[in-house]
């Protein structure tokens, strides 16, 4: 089982769309069966089953065993990837463009990168599947508060020059055998973890930021 699946196809992505069907991708990060799955979620074991087989048809979940059950064979599935990205790569034609007006302190361009980067992981990860080989990455999370403005933007300054001194430091341009790689480093204000409260937390975050600015 993958840790997390980009889907690139948009029937498949139409697939994880249906509300029922991502309960039962969720439930089936562990192997379970029609009969299992349709007690969990509380819905009839006919209706479960036709969900299954269309994500099953799909290549989002996969047949784990068969087992027999009295007189019947029971199927036990299980999903594919503990958790799925949809790429922006779906939308090409309306997706964002980081080329487009790159600037540094917009938020909208941050996302444009995002999406790029979801969209080029995908490629990357179904091509190292197909070539049975690791994907060379590196990434780095964490979480700094900032007793002001002044200290943010002076974070961003030595930020800047720590990131622009290493790829100065290691860039060879003419190492034409060498493998290209795409640096992103990106600092926003950080949500909540409770989902329901990330709406509230942005809005909270962004009137701190207009205090911060104005004082």
């Amino acid at each position: 089982m993958l840790e997390v699946a980009v889907i690139e196809d948009a029937a498949v992505a139409e697939a994880t769309l249906v509300p029922l069907r991502a309960r039962l991708l969720a439930e089936l990060a562990e192997p379970g069966t029609a009969s299992s799955l349709a007690a969990r979620v509380g819905q009839p074991r006919q209706k479960v089953n036709y969900h299954l087989h269309e994500l099953e048809r799909y290549g989002l979940i996969e047949l784990v065993e068969e087992r027999r059950k009295g007189s019947m064979i029971e199927r036990v599935l299980q999903a594919t990837a503990k958790s799925y990205v949809i790429s922006p790569i779906l939308l090409a034609a309306v997706a964002p463009d980081p080329r487009h007006s790159p600037d540094r302190l917009s938020a909208r361009w941050l996302l444009a990168l995002a999406s790029r980067l979801v969209s080029d992981m995908g490629s990357l990860i179904a091509g190292a599947a197909r070539a049975g080989k690791p994907v060379a990455t590196f990434a780095l999370d964490g979480e700094v508060r900032f007793a002001s403005v002044a200290a943010r933007a002076a974070f961003a300054e030595e930020l800047t020059a720590a990131v622009t001194g290493l790829v100065g430091k290691y860039h060879v341009e003419e190492a034409l055998d060498g493998r290209k790689y795409r640096v992103v480093v990106a600092v926003h204000p950080a949500l909540d973890s409770r989902p329901a409260d990330s709406a509230e937390a942005a809005a909270d975050s962004a009137d701190k930021a207009d205090k911060n600015e104005e004082s």
